[in-house]
């Protein structure tokens, strides 16, 4: 009776295994003449902050009709915090008052980088919020994200999230986004 079940199970298996190669195989075929095309080419854009080059990146890269938007924060044109949270002697974190202030500026900064490209919030599909209290976060977040996105119910997918820590010990918040050409 066991031998049955172990020859069955194994059975499922090889039959799984091979209809995985088959359908592998037909995916490769499939995919056989796009992948033959050129590469899409990339176009960067930075504000050139000093930490794009102390860490290395761009603040948005376009593949194709994609535009992959770096977490962007609240600073100002010269790279300084726009509303600091203040911190203890060890780098913590002692209000969550400014996330309001550092979430407009993030979205702000976010508008920026979709206009280098011609763009507006509203080509925006996807955002990741990340902030280090949510509590804080829900208590602004509806009225700036409507504002930011000139709209009661964004069309926008949006995840947020709450992190240990960001960038600089001063920062509540960080916005990174997906937006797509026409």
């Amino acid at each position: 009776m066991q031998t049955e079940a172990n020859s069955v199970v194994d059975l499922s298996r090889r039959s799984i295994v091979g209809v995985s190669a088959l359908a592998a195989a037909a995916f490769t075929v499939s995919v056989s003449p796009a992948t033959s095309q050129t590469k899409s080419q990339k176009v960067v854009k930075n504000f050139g902050v000093p930490w794009e080059d102390a860490y290395g990146y761009a603040q948005a890269v376009q593949v194709g009709a994609t535009i992959h938007i770096s977490g962007q924060l609240s600073h100002n044109n010269k790279g300084e915090m726009v509303a600091p949270a203040p911190v203890d002697e060890g780098g913590k974190v002692t209000d969550f008052s400014n996330m309001g202030a550092q979430m407009e500026q993030s979205y702000a900064n976010c508008a920026k980088v979709l206009a280098a490209y011609g763009l507006t919030l509203d080509s925006v599909v996807q955002e990741t919020i990340y902030v280090l209290d949510m509590d804080a976060a829900f208590k602004v977040a509806g009225p700036v994200r409507k504002t930011a996105f000139g709209s009661p119910k964004p069309a926008v997918a949006s995840t947020i999230l709450v992190t240990p820590r960001l960038a600089f010990p001063s920062q509540l918040i960080e916005i990174s986004m997906v937006a797509v050409t026409d």
